[in-house]
């Protein structure tokens, strides 16, 4: 029997020699998935292209032999030093000019075309600045009617402008934080005093702001001819949702979605979408066309 002809393990020769061809060539298969799976089960940084965040707890790291030098750069290495911002573009220069002779005590006139720079960066402290508006009714003089002037049109409808209203929807949607961290933020950075109730009903302004360009980002990627879609376990809470993906070069639209059926794929893509759709082959998306995925 030649080598490539070897039973598997635990299988004699005299009972591979009377397997069917059609069993043999799955045996064979499922062989080479085992052994497939193994490889990538022993695979870390050392062995493979992962990066070594990806290595178990338990892997051992190479211990690194004491090379006798300082820590930090080495003589001889060309620092990079953070660049001076051009001179019209500082807020405020403080000179420093020498008024005696170091050596002889003589005064000291004149200017130095060259002289020697530093420069600190600083956040300025953060005011809020409030508007007031106030509604004034007058008395007519000839018929003695009251009548009240109306609102400006320009006039927030709540108690905070819009600037606010969209750091407190980035804190919250980009950056992650907590309501009773943005509580603490808008307090501690810009001393203006959101409470956590008020942070929830800022986020609920933002996300009515956006509606429409979400919605107009949804419909151009559906006009695509190329996109990519995919989904991942989400959560709300305790609550177990689905992040939608769908991306296009240009834009892309991301989707908290209740489920992870065909449904939402349909939401998200449009039923009668042009083009070519990128996919994991997963379930959901088995209503397209095979030849569009």
């Amino acid at each position: 029997m030649r080598p490539e002809e070897a039973p598997p393990p635990g299988i004699s020769a005299q009972d591979w020699a009377v397997t069917p061809p059609a069993v043999r060539a799955w045996a064979r298969a499922v062989e080479q998935r085992l052994a497939r799976l193994e490889e990538r089960l022993h695979q870390t940084s050392r062995n493979s292209s992962k990066p070594p965040a990806s290595d178990p707890p338990t892997l051992a790291r190479p211990a690194r032999t004491p090379s006798g030098r300082k820590t930090g750069a080495q003589p001889g290495h060309q620092g990079h030093g953070r660049e001076l911002k051009p001179v019209e573009e500082v807020a405020r220069i403080v000179e420093a000019k020498p008024e005696a002779c170091g050596q002889c005590g003589c005064l000291l006139l004149g200017e130095d075309p060259q002289p020697a720079r530093h420069q600190v960066t600083e956040l300025p402290r953060v005011v809020p600045t409030v508007t007031e508006y106030q509604r004034h009714t007058l008395q007519c003089l000839v018929c003695g009617a009251p009548t009240q002037a109306a609102w400006p049109v320009d006039m927030p409808s709540g108690s905070f402008g819009p600037r606010l209203q969209a750091t407190t929807g980035f804190l919250t949607g980009r950056i992650g934080a907590s309501q009773r961290e943005v509580h603490e933020i808008l307090e501690t950075l810009f001393q203006a005093e959101v409470s956590i109730g008020s942070v929830a009903a800022l986020e609920q302004a933002v996300s009515d702001a956006l509606a429409e360009p979400v919605a107009e980002a949804t419909r151009y990627v559906q006009r695509q001819h190329m996109r990519n879609v995919d989904e991942t376990g989400w959560r709300e809470k305790a609550k177990r949702v689905w992040l939608w993906i769908c991306a296009t070069p240009l834009v892309t639209v991301f989707r908290v979605l209740a489920s992870r059926s065909a449904a939402s794929a349909k939401g998200l893509l449009g039923e009668d979408f042009p083009g070519v759709v990128g996919t994991d082959r997963y379930g959901a998306y088995n209503w397209v066309d095979p030849r569009r995925r």
